[in-house]
């Protein structure tokens, strides 16, 4: 690029250094990394059901009986004789129960094994997140630097129409030009800065535009070239790659894998469920006349579920979950052709940019010779004012298509490599420790016991 951003920084921002820190501080990369942590906590919940579930229970209370007997005197004169008692409990009892479930038809393996499947489409998701940020991020900083070089170049002509519009005056005053030729040349200023404070407007868009990608204001940005090295050979070669690496695609496919294992878990249903249960329990009561006895009572029984019929809504999941595979399964080949089209699309333009920049050269070069000869054929009279006018800003708009094509040329260079699905900190070979998330899952997977995660929240 020709182009730089200029400011009081003495230090250049260079693209690897925007790009690092979009990798670190972009909200979008730290909220889809959250989303994986909590997929991870997924497995570990699915696996809970396969282990035993233990409960304490405990009852304490307070319970009076009063009872009151009417029976005959026995003087023969018809009276009563009422005899009362009056019982004071307080029973307790305490217990504790453990459930294992020994044979569920395999759904507790199934469900692990799809909330895996899960992860790993999650973590793919992370991956393509990535490659967009990093490729808005190329993009802003591709912005920046554009839109500044235009700013200058506006300016600069706003300088030469000026010095223009004196000189036409100059000779309009000794009787050389006409008053059309000073109204022609105030015209072509006016437009000019108004050009310019339009391009001015655009660079402030572009400049929130990378706070928000990289989460810092630009300061002074280096120049940058198209990413060549791992972009392949040809565009047959650059689609195969794409349908085996890019992330939207294996996310996808960890989506069909998941939609498979839930048919098995649904079929799981209707198979018998085998489960064992011990029990403790003591209960005691203090206020009896039998104080400080004790009953025990210990239990341990096997139990086997058969499934007979629950109204159709087994066999109404099992269908609803094979038409939901055959659904991923689709979405996995629209997201195919989706990638295969980004891929032509991208090549093509990373193809013709060379070309394109090629021409635009040799359009400035041609705009610079055309405006020094109607210059030159102004001052003896041969070209009127309006034709110098019109060869400054054909010189103006040779200049734009060429920033604007070197503009195009680095960033299709980084679209085709996250076409592809290859535009990664490792790829672009970034000074920075690439998250890893197995750290994480790693910490959550057998933990079983303790609502604090990792990080100690």
């Amino acid at each position: 690029m020709c182009v730089v951003w200029t400011s009081q920084a003495a230090r250049a921002e260079t693209i690897g250094g925007a790009l690092v820190k979009a990798y670190l501080n972009n909200p979008d990369i730290n909220q889809q990394r959250a989303a994986v942590r909590v997929s991870d906590e997924n497995i570990s919940k699915a696996a809970a059901s396969g282990l035993p579930s233990v409960s304490a229970t405990a009852s304490a209370g307070w319970s009076v009986t009063q009872a009151s007997v009417v029976t005959a005197d026995g003087l023969g004169d018809g009276g009563t004789t009422t005899t009362g008692s009056n019982s004071v409990l307080q029973p307790q009892t305490y217990g504790v129960s453990a459930t294992q479930v020994l044979y569920s038809g395999n759904r507790v393996s199934n469900s692990v094994s799809a909330a895996e499947a899960g992860v790993l489409g999650v973590r793919e998701q992370l991956r393509n997140t990535e490659q967009n940020v990093l490729l808005q991020a190329l993009t802003a900083y591709m912005d920046v630097l554009k839109d500044a070089a235009i700013v200058d170049l506006n300016k600069n002509n706003v300088d030469v129409l000026k010095e223009q519009l004196r000189q036409t005056r100059d000779r309009f005053n000794v009787g050389e030009l006409t008053r059309t030729d000073v109204a022609q040349a105030e015209s072509s200023l006016a437009g000019a800065q108004a050009t310019e404070l339009g391009a001015e407007a655009t660079l402030a868009a572009v400049l929130a535009s990378y706070r928000q990608a990289v989460g810092d204001e630009p300061r002074k940005l280096a120049p940058v070239g198209p990413v060549t090295k791992p972009l392949p050979k040809t565009i047959n070669e650059a689609v195969s790659i794409s349908q085996t690496e890019h992330p939207a695609i294996t996310a996808s496919m960890h989506g069909v894998d998941a939609a498979e294992l839930q048919i098995k878990i649904n079929e799981g249903a209707l198979l018998p469920t085998v489960s064992v249960q011990g029990q403790v329990t003591k209960e005691y009561n203090p206020a009896s006349y039998l104080s400080g006895t004790q009953i025990t009572n210990e239990t341990v029984m096997a139990q086997v579920n058969i499934p007979i019929y629950d109204g159709g809504a087994t066999y109404s999941g099992i269908r609803q979950a094979k038409e939901q595979l055959s659904q991923q399964e689709l979405a996995t080949d629209l997201q195919r052709d989706k990638v295969r089209a980004a891929v032509v699309g991208a090549w093509g333009a990373n193809q013709n940019s060379t070309g394109i920049i090629r021409a635009a050269k040799a359009e400035v070069t041609a705009a610079e010779v055309a405006l020094a000869g109607v210059r030159e054929e102004a001052k003896v009279g041969q070209r009127t004012t309006l034709d110098v006018l019109n060869a400054q800003l054909a010189l103006l708009n040779a200049r734009v298509q060429l920033v604007t094509a070197q503009h195009d040329q680095v960033v299709n260079s980084y679209t085709l490599l996250s076409a592809i699905g290859r535009l990664s900190v490792e790829n672009l070979g970034l000074s920075v420790v690439s998250y890893d998330p197995t750290v994480h899952f790693n910490q959550v997977r057998n933990k079983y016991w303790g609502g604090n995660t990792p990080d100690g929240k």
